[in-house]
């Protein structure tokens, strides 16, 4: 049993255990096994010593953090056999003067809502499942240090691994790592480490980050590894205006130097973390002894010190809970960030800032930074429990438990009565202040100078941005032009160098010296080209150094200037949200549960009326989603629909029997030119036989007179109506336009345009008429010209594109029928031109008017008012479709959609774009 091959591996013993692996080893194998034991150690001492600092700039925060299991990997034991690294720190000297009274704590104003503290405060714990596991925590305390060298100490006490579910997307989010980061920051500072450039700090991946500068300085450290920053400010030192990093008493970095931007600022001990409980100690005794004597924070000078305290408390103890209620658009998300950049002791309850909290966490929405709008962005992370709103609601549970400033934001939310009841129901807690804050109104001068300075700045941003671009493509193309011309020359030269040559080889003796001579001269005018060359490249140096000192300077425009709020990339509200709540928006009350209603721009009488104002433009802007479709439209038609088929009936019969009637006609000619021939003949024989000496008959004479006299009557009147030209008659004299005298319709000379354009006039006609019964509005009457598509496509059940009939806006297209519909310009609504209840035959007598006025601009040589339809699309369906009138297709769908003629093959159904409009 023992003699068992190596690769059969341990055999069980016969106590039924497995065999030591030293036994069933062969020798081989047991000294590789040593060797490899003995080299153990020394492998691990490399690889734990600090490794050269790389420079890395990165966009992106918390791309590089370790998850659970590499940072449980990463202990003492390894920071305990790193190589040691010179200590450049010496004692510090005792503390002069009086020392630090208050407690340095964390302020409940100066923690991230995910923070829970516990200990005191001495151990930091986090919210860790729905969503919150992708999100960093941030605590800065509350003593801030100015001058001295002074320490204080984390530890990871827990590391955390938590469930995350599977997303059904393809693009799955990052998953939650582990991170720590120790350092200092200012009091204006982001409550996240290297968020910004107020902060200094380390991670624990060995990172040394400030802003966007990160710099491998260190090794990771993980669960249990006594970490600590220090902090020195003195100026008498060697190493002042540095931050050092330690484990477990160890030097791990070399002193990194504070950024110019923080010195001379007091800097605040701060941690930021995700998924880890951490230990926090500011001073009693060091947890783990440094190789100098260091001060801790909570030891420290009082002159060396500045403590910040907590935000003050009303006299009625309550914190505030503040609903901003403004007009979407008109700035009130911009007086938000003002508001809180003077107030840093309130929190931002909104999607918004749930996105901003994200992204600082390394958690970037797919797809990029775009917004459909800025008061519901969508989530869009990718990631189950972020998408799902967890966090939202974990947020809404937590916040009125936690006593602390909160700002509700939500822009429509806010201005809908039953969303800000909704809100103090949840904030209803004796212990909170319910404050409504009204943005609505004329902003006042302070605010419209902050918009003008804004737009001015980023206007100035893009100017300068262009100007570089526009610089750095000079250079190229210079750098381009200059190598081309120095090889040209390079070339030039080794020419007229061969050509020298062979001149001075072919030369006779007694020319030597006519050729030095000339050679001389070639250098002198190689000299003096060499100078014109330096004097040109001087000249160009010149005018790129004037251009480089040249600023670029932006002014504002005069529509600029006159602006009250500021544009943003993405609107409030999505167009249909504004749609179909805005005559829903309202001004908070007392009534509705408020402790205290502020007006933050003007009174509550202007704020009153400036909001009726803007309800009333809303109304002529703002396309309406709820609108239902009266029987009085399905009526009219239906009836526009039998008509219509009528008079293009009508048009083919008259076509047909144009070109039936001209053979009878001929024949007719021909057999009354018999008759008077045959007729000739009996009055030659009636009078021969009157000559022999018949009575004469006077009586038949006269009849036969009296006959063809009416004959000649008839004839003539038959003439003058087939010689009756339609084109010489008026369009509004004519009483039938079925038959303008002889039989022929007005509409005989209709072509396919022509049949679209009396279409698409009668149902744009129908389309206001029918919007202002629908209604029953006196303020909204009319819609604007940009939502004629929508409710083109919510009568008719068809889309309407413009291109089909030759135009590229919807203004080219009412130009068409300025007769029956027009724009206003005051306002771009849409108007009619014509009465309810205009006679459905006179939208034919327009549109031959039209054509007539065409067709003779088109013949004296005027191109542009030849029709330039899409027959294809217009035929085809979408669009609207004018041609294939069947009688069937009429009748059956007159029971639907009003009765609308079928238009084509997907007539009797809405195009796949009918859902929604295109314009």
């Amino acid at each position: 049993h023992a003699a068992a091959s190596p690769a059969d591996g341990p055999r069980p013993a016969a106590s039924g255990r497995t065999a030591p692996a030293s036994v069933a080893m062969a020798p081989k194998r047991k000294a590789a096994a040593k060797k490899a034991e003995a080299e153990a150690p020394k492998e691990e001492a490399e690889a734990a010593a600090p490794q050269p600092a790389e420079k890395v700039e990165q966009e992106a925060v918390g791309e590089e953090e370790g998850d659970a299991a590499a940072s449980s990997k990463a202990s003492a034991a390894p920071a305990a056999k790193a190589e040691k690294l010179e200590e450049p720190e010496t004692d510090a000297a005792p503390v002069k003067g009086a020392k630090l009274k208050e407690a340095c704590v964390f302020h409940t104003e100066d923690t991230t809502m995910n923070v829970m503290p516990s200990m005191g405060g001495k151990h930091l714990m986090a919210l860790g499942e729905g969503g919150f596991q992708y999100l960093l925590a941030g605590a800065r305390a509350s003593v801030g240090l100015k001058a001295g060298r002074y320490a204080f100490e984390v530890t990871i006490i827990e590391s955390k691994t938590l469930y995350e579910p599977q997303s059904n997307s393809r693009a799955q989010g990052p998953k939650p790592k582990n991170l720590v980061r120790v350092g200092f920051a200012t009091a204006e500072s982001s409550l996240l480490l290297a968020d910004g450039a107020d902060s200094v700090c380390f991670d624990s991946e060995g990172f040394f980050a400030h802003g966007k500068s990160r710099s491998k300085v260190a090794q990771k450290f993980g669960q249990g590894v006594v970490v600590a920053v220090v902090l020195n400010l003195d100026p008498a030192s060697p190493k002042a205006n540095t931050v050092s990093l330690f484990c477990d008493g160890e030097r791990v970095s070399e002193p990194q130097a504070l950024p110019e931007a923080l010195r001379g600022k007091a800097l605040y001990p701060a941690v930021t973390y995700r998924n880890v409980t951490l230990q926090v100690n500011f001073g009693g005794h060091a947890l783990r002894p440094l190789p100098f004597k260091c001060h801790f924070v909570q030891d420290a000078a009082a002159a060396h010190c500045v403590t910040k305290k907590a935000a003050a408390v009303p006299k009625d103890g309550k914190t505030e809970v503040m609903v901003p209620v403004g007009l979407p658009d008109e700035g009130t998300f911009d007086w938000l960030d003002q508001f809180l950049a003077k107030n840093r002791h309130y929190v931002e309850l909104s999607d918004r800032a749930l996105l901003d909290w994200a992204a600082k966490s390394g958690v970037n929405r797919q797809g990029g930074q775009r917004r459909s709008c800025n008061d519901k962005p969508e989530l869009n992370f990718g990631l189950p429990l972020l998408d799902d709103f967890s966090v939202q609601k974990t947020l809404a549970t937590l916040a009125p438990l936690v006593p602390r400033n909160y700002v509700v934001m939500e822009v429509k939310g806010n201005l809908l009565a039953d969303s800000r009841k909704k809100v103090l129901e949840r904030f209803c807690s004796s212990e909170l202040k319910r404050v409504a804050n009204v943005v609505v109104g004329e902003p006042p001068a302070e605010y419209t100078s902050w918009v003008q300075a804004s737009v001015l700045k980023d206007k100035q941003a893009k100017a300068e941005a262009e100007a570089k671009r526009k610089k750095a493509e000079a250079a190229k193309t210079k750098a381009a032009e200059e190598a081309k011309r120095k090889r040209e020359a390079e070339q030039k030269k080794r020419q007229e160098a061969a050509k020298q040559a062979k001149e001075a080889k072919e030369a006779k003796e007694a020319k030597e010296e006519e050729g030095e001579e000339g050679k001389a001269k070639d250098e002198a005018k190689e000299e003096v080209k060499e100078e014109e060359d330096v004097k040109m490249e001087d000249d160009e140096e010149k005018a790129e150094a004037e251009e480089a000192e040249e600023e670029v300077k932006v002014e504002l425009t005069e529509a600029e200037k006159e602006m009250k709020f500021r544009q943003q990339g993405s609107t409030d509200l999505t167009l249909k949200v504004m749609a179909s709540t805005y005559m829903q928006f309202s001004l908070p009350t007392k009534e509705e549960g408020f402790d205290e209603i502020r007006y933050a721009w003007q009174p509550e009488a202007a704020c009153k009326e400036y909001m009726a104002r803007w309800m009333s433009s809303k109304k002529l802007t703002q396309r309406v989603e709820d609108l239902k479709i009266s029987e009085w439209f399905r009526t009219q038609m239906s009836e526009w629909t039998r008509e219509l088929n009528a008079w293009k009936k009508k048009q083919q019969d008259f076509s047909k029997g144009a070109s039936s009637k001209k053979a009878p006609a001929a024949e007719q000619k021909k057999a009354e030119s018999e008759k008077n021939g045959a007729g000739k003949d009996e009055k030659k024989e009636a009078d021969n036989e009157q000559k022999e000496g018949e009575e004469p008959k006077e009586s038949k004479a006269e009849n036969e007179e009296e006959k063809t006299e009416e004959k000649t009557e008839d004839v003539k009147m038959e003439e003058a109506q087939a010689n009756v030209n339609a084109e010489d008659l008026d369009v509004f004299a004519v009483e039938d336009i079925n038959n303008v005298g002889n039989g022929e319709p007005l509409f005989a000379n209709f072509s396919f345009e022509d049949w679209a354009l009396c279409s698409l006039r009668f149902e744009l006609h129908l389309l206001v008429h029918a919007f202002r019964r629908d209604m029953d509005d006196p303020e909204r009457s009319v819609f604007h010209e940009s939502h004629l598509g929508y409710y083109y496509n919510k009568y008719f059940k068809r889309t309407c594109t413009w291109k089909n009939y030759g135009c590229n806006t919807v203004q080219e297209l009412l130009k068409l029928f300025e007769d029956t519909v027009e724009s206003n310009p005051a306002n771009s609504t849409v108007e009619a031109q014509l009465s309810e209840d205009t006679p459905l035959d006179n939208f034919v007598r327009l549109t031959e008017d039209d054509r007539r006025d065409r067709q003779c601009r088109i013949d004296m040589g005027d191109e542009t008012a030849a029709l330039k339809f899409n027959k294809t699309a217009l035929q085809g369906g979408g669009g609207g479709n004018y041609a294939g009138y069947a009688n069937k297709a009429a009748d059956r769908n007159a029971g639907g959609a009003g009765g609308r003629p079928a238009f084509g093959g997907n007539a009797g159904r809405p195009t796949p774009s009918a859902a929604r409009s295109t314009y």
